[in-house]
């Protein structure tokens, strides 16, 4: 039974999370943390979350909570799971970290600090979106002439664009394709563009309404075109690969680690 933290435990995900560590009974809640200005400080984790009494009161102190024997659970933003890295590389706490919209900056100050604790970052939890770029991959091969494309759609209050998904997936198929992805990647067209490259991946991102999230890979030929298409019917999903991935890093080595190591693909 792993000893779990949930970080922004007062948004969506947050709350999610603590609801079905409480449900599942498979892991254990060991903390809840949440930003100072969000003001949950004090309230129930479990209360919070629809649950019912936990008798875990959220802090705005990662640090006095982080430990070697716990998994923190991170969804904030990129900023604040940054900080909480920081915190869990000092205190040999191992975290799973689930935000998007770092800057490459910030990637590579996750990156050296992931290397001191038991790290999972991962642009997108869900087991099923895991293996989408797996296949993706394996297509973009052999597809070599095809011209790849990534489309993604999220809901209206989601911050940054294009997801870190569709970026991940981008840089999957370059890499698949031996391409440098920032030199071939396109983030939109506009105007008169001229004639499509081939190495060029386009990576487009729309908004609306309350859409989870979707991500279609798009494999454009002569006379025909495949599409893959990975759809998020709820925040479940995501919620699931990530307490599957506490549970996977609590017995790992310290290192960065991503959903495919946890799924073994």
């Amino acid at each position: 039974m792993a000893n779990l933290i949930v970080s922004g435990a007062g948004g969506r995900m947050g709350r999610l999370l603590v609801s079905m560590i409480a449900r599942e009974k498979q892991h254990s809640l060991a903390g809840a943390i949440e930003a100072k200005s969000a003001g949950f400080a004090g309230q129930d984790a479990g209360e919070l979350a629809g649950v019912g009494r936990l008798g875990v009161a959220i802090i705005d102190d990662y640090a006095s909570i982080a430990r070697p024997n716990t998994v923190t659970l991170d969804f904030t933003n990129a900023a604040a799971s940054l900080e909480h890295l920081e915190v869990a590389a000092a205190k040999g706490a191992a975290i799973v970290i689930g935000s998007t919209g770092f800057t490459p900056e910030m990637e590579a100050r996750a990156k050296q600090l992931a290397m001191r604790t038991r790290t999972v970052i991962a642009p997108n939890m869900s087991i099923g979106i895991n293996v989408l770029m797996k296949i993706a991959a394996e297509v973009a091969k052999i597809l070599g002439n095809f011209d790849a494309e990534v489309m993604e759609i999220h809901h209206r209050t989601k911050v940054d664009a294009p997801s870190g998904t569709a970026l991940a997936l981008g840089r999957t198929i370059a890499e698949a394709r031996n391409l440098d992805f920032q030199a071939n990647a396109v983030f939109g067209r506009e105007g008169i563009t001229g004639v499509r490259p081939p190495e060029k991946i386009a990576v487009v991102a729309l908004r609306a309404g309350d859409a989870v999230g979707d991500h279609t890979v798009i494999f454009g030929g002569i006379g025909e075109r495949l599409e893959l298409t990975h759809r998020a019917q709820s925040r479940d999903a995501l919620a699931s690969g990530a307490l599957r991935a506490a549970a996977w890093l609590e017995h790992q080595a310290p290192g960065l680690y991503s959903i495919r190591d946890v799924l073994g693909l």
